[in-house]
């Protein structure tokens, strides 16, 4: 059944309820088998559907030349649709029986340069894509009892209901060569059974207090047990740090070597592996049954930051504790010592991790938005990126439901690359009362309010009837034409969008509802879904790697951005304020005559909705379209610092800091804070020490206060070694240390000579494959905090560290931290 025809059937009374956990398909003589495992009430349920095929795309203009093509070879057949292409021309269903016949059916049409559209869209994801299926089902019961394998039930997308997922948080300790495994610990949560924390241990048994610790004489025990714990505990979500690439992998490899079956998954079924194309070292794994999030992965998709994320950094950061074993950086040989002597430690130390593990993703809430994002997208949990996927499959199933199939990546001519986000020039100084007035989602709110969109901007290609097209709203051509009764609307670089017949705008529209909503209900993990989500569109229609990648696509966002922001600061400057910065989607006001905090609110609560109705008003009145652009005050900087560029009297672009002050309830008390921007204060790469100075200089600057004497004060500080531990770099290693041959930054020089000074140790290399590394600048050059014979170069402190964090602000008065300081030496 092509894409296009297929819907969902009414269900019977005996019906089930779930959530999607996993998918996977297996090659079968009769046709593909999709396999899906879904979590319900009822405990988990294995979905089978049977003699399945693939589903691509020829044009019927092809059908002769793809018959003959492929006379050698069955198992395929050729359907007439109602379906065009993206080019408008009709289009054949090309249906296989196996994924390896496609791929020989791709690869001969490809050699004769015959287009196959959709080739690559996986059935076991289309079957449920085109079912509007996205994580909750709806199952009909053919039987009872839903335990076992459901054959070829009929499924359709389900209500949202409340989950109880149990979780396996899982972490396993091994020697440094990774020779020997000593031991696994797993803490469970939830699912309506008790917690359970217990620790799989190589050794001989001892008193272990109150430990669950069960012992094993061998390897091929401890794994045997825990692989057949795993089955009677059943976890639906197995949570780890590096779980998938380390601890997954590790016992992928334990279990070859000791021939092993790695039946992890549920009913016993295997562990199934991908390898990266790209990254001969990672791999993806698919558990049948049970979801595997890495905690590293999950946090970086819900956009949380760390200046590191290894496991001790980030618990340290968000639960106050951490590993309890204090050198981390050497935990391999502390490991190893304790498996040797104190194997009750070792346990206690394993079990920690996993419950460090367990506690980030209940801090974090990192559970609820890996299943929001499913909802959401039809992805599966466990999903890493997958903007472009998120996207298609959204667009797809409703783009056949409009009688079209998508392109292949590549096939959109473009000739043009579309400019990034509108960012003003700067101007530089000190302010008081500085507004930031933001578009809410700008770039989703465009999308929404001109219509842009595959679909819409298809069909003004072969259907428009507009005879010029002017976009701008800045500085609009006293000739251009408005056109508020057109059925299209003017986008950029020769682009018309339909105003009738589009599917972004919905899907965005259905979205930000949603996302409301979950405002209103303070369901943050769904509205940080849905904000990624929104935000990822823009980026997806801007990237070579989408199929429906045209440059006239997004170069109509970003222009449009550009025009809004530039008719926007018009038009506040026409009401006698003065535009300083704007960057994308904000806009920052210095309102020069406000006196009181009071008196600034106000003017950006008057701004904001001044401006909405404008645009409300003239987008109607030009295109006759509904204006969703949102303007918003967001906030009231009371002192704000713009810098120029270093060496320049050009205002910086991206760099700011200004003062907020809040009041809080129902005290009254004023509470006030600095809040920095692409300088030196939020950069991991500055020192402790710069990054604290200029939070200070900054403060002092604000409240009016003379810097003099503090500056004093701690150059001289610095200068009695009084500073030392404050002096210290952190920065990551990308790369591999033997890729670092010509110009190696200083970081690379240090973790150079810290692995030839742990080899002389007789110890192990700890950079050769990057990471992060501390360091200091002494007289010698970089040295790693490791081995540190030299002393410091506080010269270079002064000039590389303090000097550019402080000069900029201290210039708005005329001065500069050498100014300063030969102030100083003068008084004697």
């Amino acid at each position: 059944m092509p894409p296009a025809e297929q819907g969902s059937q009414p269900l019977s009374a005996d019906r089930l309820s779930g959530f999607l956990l996993t998918r996977q398909w297996r090659e079968h003589r009769s046709g593909l088998r999709l396999i899906y495992w879904v979590h319900s009430a009822q405990g988990p349920v294995r979905i089978e559907i049977t003699d399945q095929e693939t589903v691509s795309f020829v044009r019927t203009d092809d059908r002769v030349a793809v018959e003959t093509l492929l006379s050698a070879s069955s198992g395929w057949r050729l359907r007439p649709l109602t379906l065009k292409s993206f080019f408008n021309e009709p289009v054949l269903g090309l249906y296989c029986k196996s994924q390896r016949l496609l791929s020989q059916c791709r690869d001969l049409l490809q050699q004769k340069g015959i287009p196959l559209w959709e080739a690559d869209v996986r059935t076991v994801d289309r079957y449920l894509s085109e079912r509007f299926i996205t994580g909750d089902v709806e199952v009909q019961l053919s039987q009872s009892n839903p335990s076992g394998c459901l054959i070829n039930p009929a499924i359709r997308k389900g209500e949202r209901n409340a989950l109880q997922l149990r979780c396996a948080s899982l972490d396993i300790e091994t020697a440094l060569d990774g020779t020997q495994l000593y031991s696994i610990a797993v803490h469970c949560v939830g699912g309506h059974k008790p917690q359970v924390k217990r620790i799989f241990m190589l050794g001989q048994p001892q008193p272990a207090g109150e430990l669950d610790i069960r012992w094993f004489a061998d390897e091929r025990e401890l794994i045997d047990a825990f692989l057949q714990w795993m089955q009677e505990d059943d976890a639906d979500v197995i949570l780890g740090w590096n779980v998938v690439n380390f601890d997954l992998r590790f016992l992928q490899k334990r279990c070859d070597e000791l021939r092993i079956a790695f039946s992890l998954g549920r009913g016993l079924e295997r562990v199934e592996w991908r390898q990266a194309r790209d990254e001969t070292q990672h791999y993806f794994v698919l558990v049948p049954g049970r979801v595997v999030l890495d905690g590293i992965d999950t946090l970086k998709a819900a956009t949380w930051n760390f200046e590191s994320f290894s496991l001790e950094f980030v618990s340290r950061q968000l639960l106050e504790r951490g590993k309890l074993i204090h050198d981390v950086e050497n935990r391999g040989k502390e490991i190893t010592e304790l498996f040797l002597n104190d194997k009750v430690a070792l346990a206690r130390y394993n079990l920690e991790d996993c419950c460090l593990v367990s506690d980030i993703f209940a801090k974090a809430d990192l559970l609820s938005f890996a299943v929001e994002r499913s909802r959401l997208t039809g992805l599966p949990m466990d999903k890493v990126g997958g903007s472009v996927a998120a996207f298609e499959n959204l667009y797809l199933p409703r783009l056949h439901r409009a009688g079209f199939v998508a392109p292949n990546i590549g096939d959109m001519e473009n000739e043009f690359a579309a400019p990034g986000g509108y960012v003003m020039e700067s101007v530089p100084g000190l302010y008081r009362h500085v507004l930031v007035l933001d578009f809410k989602s700008l770039y989703p709110s465009i999308i929404r309010t001109f219509c842009i969109d595959p679909l819409s901007l298809l069909k003004g290609r072969y259907e428009s009837d507009l005879e010029e097209v002017i976009p701008e709203v800045f500085q609009r051509p006293a000739h251009a034409r408005d056109t508020p009764d057109s059925a299209w609307i003017p986008g950029f670089n020769g682009a018309v969008f339909s105003k009738q017949h589009h599917l972004l705008p919905e899907i965005i529209k259905t979205l930000w509802d949603a996302r409301d909503q979950a405002k209103r209900v303070e369901n943050a993990p769904l509205s940080q879904a849905i904000k990624i989500i929104m935000n990822s569109f823009y980026g997806v229609l801007g990237t070579p790697l989408c199929r429906f990648f045209d440059a006239r696509l997004s170069s109509s966002i970003t222009l449009r951005g550009h025009d809004i922001m530039r008719q926007t600061r018009l038009l506040i400057e026409g009401q006698g304020h003065k535009v300083i910065y704007g960057d994308t989607d904000s806009v920052f006001v210095w309102l020069e005559s406000a006196g009181e905090d009071a008196e600034a609110e106000r003017i950006g609560g008057e701004l904001a909705r001044f401006l909405n109705q404008w645009w409300e008003h003239y987008l109607k009145a030009v295109f006759g379209i509904e204006s969703n652009l949102e303007l918003e005050f967001e906030t009231h900087y009371q002192r704000f610092f713009m810098p120029t560029m270093r060496g320049s009297e050009t205002g910086s672009k991206k760099r700011y800091c200004g003062m907020v002050a809040t009041i809080a309830a129902p005290s009254g008390e004023r509470h006030e804070k600095l809040v920095f921007k692409g300088l030196e204060n939020v950069r991991t790469d500055w020192t402790p020490l710069a990054r604290r100075v200029q939070h200070d200089v900054f403060w002092m600057m604000f409240h009016d206060e003379s810097p003099d004497l503090y500056l004093q004060q701690v150059v001289a500080e610095m200068y009695d070694g009084k500073l030392d531990d404050a002096l210290v770099y952190r920065k990551r290693i990308r790369r591999r240390l033997a890729d670092y041959q010509k110009n190696i930054p200083p970081h690379v020089q240090a973790a150079k000579k810290a692995d030839a000074w742990l080899t002389r140790q007789g110890k192990s290399p700890r950079y050769a494959r990057g990471g992060w590394v501390s360091y200091v600048i002494t007289l010698q050059g970089p040295e790693p905090i490791e081995q540190q014979p030299s002393a410091l170069d506080y010269e270079h402190y002064l000039s590389r560290q303090l000097a550019p964090a402080v000069d900029g602000i201290l210039q708005c008065a005329g001065r500069s931290l050498e100014s300063i300081l030969r102030s100083q030496l003068t008084l004697f």
